[in-house]
């Protein structure tokens, strides 16, 4: 038990920190944030979920410095009001989250880091991990691990791993905006290769709480990706007919 839940109303100030700096390797260098699923390019939907959320008051988004305008021009076209600044990221995650946090109103209490590449992250999610952020300090979403996991080494099966102890962590990841600022610096400063934002505020001893995450809040890495996005969003729009 996590304890009773702020009401929205009560939320201190949450600025939502989306990166979108990465270089699109695994989609063979094409920029996948701009491929459209269903006609609305990826990050068009990701930041209109952060754009319709209550819990959200201002955005900053991280990006390369040659998308700052593309993606400036983006948002205004899909009317992202909320978006304050497009600021450029860094060499690695921990500095362009860092560049972020930098970036954002400074009355903002809390930041929720989101990867530009979810672009079906649902409201429900987006305001639990704030309202649990809010309670505690720090919270994530996670789903549970479906496959079987074994540990490798040397290209053999070393030892199973429970599944039960395992669980895949999304986005967004909902912090104080002072400890994660303070994590991410002493990372940078550790030139840690930190890929997950939950790890630096456990470097530091913070404990971050979990909630249920959503299966459908997929990341675009791969062709196929996209694919199953559009597929989600066809069996979302059933289920609301």
């Amino acid at each position: 038990m996590l304890g009773k839940r702020r009401k929205k109303t009560d939320l201190p100030a949450v600025c939502a920190v989306i990166v979108a700096a990465g270089s699109s390797r695994r989609m063979g260098g094409e920029n996948k944030l701009l491929l459209e699923i269903d006609g609305v390019p990826v990050l068009a939907r990701t930041l209109s979920a952060f754009q319709k959320c209550a819990a959200i008051r201002d955005i900053v988004l991280v990006c390369r410095e040659q998308d700052i305008m593309p993606y400036t021009e983006l948002a205004k076209a899909f009317s992202i009001d909320k978006l304050c600044t497009v600021t450029r990221g860094g060499e690695t995650r921990t500095e362009s989250v860092l560049a972020g946090i930098t970036a954002a109103p400074e009355n903002a209490v809390l930041v929720a880091v989101h990867d530009g590449a979810r672009p079906l992250v649902s409201e429900a999610v987006i305001t639990e991990a704030v309202t649990t952020a809010a309670e505690y300090g720090a919270a994530a979403p996670v789903v549970p691990v479906k496959d079987s996991i074994k540990r490798i080494e040397n290209g053999k099966i070393a030892a199973d791993v429970p599944r039960d102890t395992l669980a895949a962590v999304q986005t967004p990841q909902v912090f104080q905006a002072d400890v994660l600022k303070a994590a991410l610096q002493s990372a940078a400063e550790a030139k840690l290769p930190l890929t997950d934002d939950c790890a630096a505020v456990e470097r530091l001893g913070k404990q971050v709480y979990l909630l249920p995450g959503n299966p459908e809040n997929i990341k675009i890495t791969r062709p196929l990706d996209l694919a199953v996005a559009a597929a989600i969003l066809r069996q979302r729009e059933e289920r609301n007919a």
